[in-house]
């Protein structure tokens, strides 16, 4: 995970994000320069009607104040985005538009499960410094690698979970298993990214397994694997 602040005076006057929402980022083409695209209504399209590399990720943190704008994001190998990041330079321009929705959160909420993958964990550290101290919550953050452990925001009553993935395991697979082994009550709120397919399997076991009603679970896909 690599921190990239993004600063200047364009971000005077950005709303201030809810936790775990979501900003856009514009990739430019290698070598060229930023291309600010434009919006049609429905979809970001170039002069030439082609559409933008864009990447979402979550705001980190906003300074208004200081204008500056974290975005931590996950570098691997192949990656757009890793590799526009690990090439960012001080003053080199970038775009970005947002934010979008975030998470509203429930304090009538008995506890909270959360539960994602390494690009879920900016999110969680935002729900943790978020929900209320006296609130119970069960964390479960998988690792495609023991390195990408991070420290997360002290809660008083959190307890996390590091589940490391096994070499050529698919990613998702020890998070669907924890949320299938926890304890989900009806007063519950379960908030869960990661994977696409991986949270594709999770909303069935929810949704259509258990049951849950669509209000007690947020489940978002942040990434898709290719294979």
């Amino acid at each position: 995970m690599v921190r990239v602040t993004l600063g200047g005076a364009e971000l005077a006057g950005m709303p201030r994000p809810e936790p775990a929402a979501s900003v856009r980022l514009l990739l430019p083409t290698p070598g060229a320069d930023v291309v600010v695209p434009a919006w049609n209504g429905n979809e970001f399209l170039l002069d030439d009607g082609t559409r933008p590399t864009i990447r979402t990720f979550t705001p980190r943190r906003l300074n208004l104040e200081a204008l500056e704008l974290d975005l931590d994001m996950v570098i691997h190998e192949g990656g757009i985005a890793a590799a526009w990041a690990e090439a960012a330079q001080p003053g080199k321009p970038a775009a970005i538009s947002g934010p979008g929705r975030g998470y509203a959160i429930d304090a009538a909420a008995s506890e909270f499960l959360l539960a994602g993958d390494q690009a879920a964990i900016p999110a969680i550290a935002q729900l943790l410094e978020h929900l209320p101290s006296a609130m119970p919550v069960r964390v479960h953050i998988e690792l495609a690698h023991p390195d990408a452990r991070m420290e997360l925001p002290t809660h008083p009553r959190a307890s996390t979970a590091w589940h490391e993935l096994a070499p050529g395991e698919p990613p998702g697979r020890t998070l669907l298993a924890a949320v299938e082994a926890a304890q989900i009550g009806s007063d519950s709120m379960v908030w869960c990214a990661g994977e696409a397919a991986a949270m594709h399997r999770i909303r069935t076991h929810l949704f259509k397994e258990r049951e849950l009603p669509r209000s007690q679970a947020t489940v978002r896909g942040y990434w898709k694997m290719i294979r």
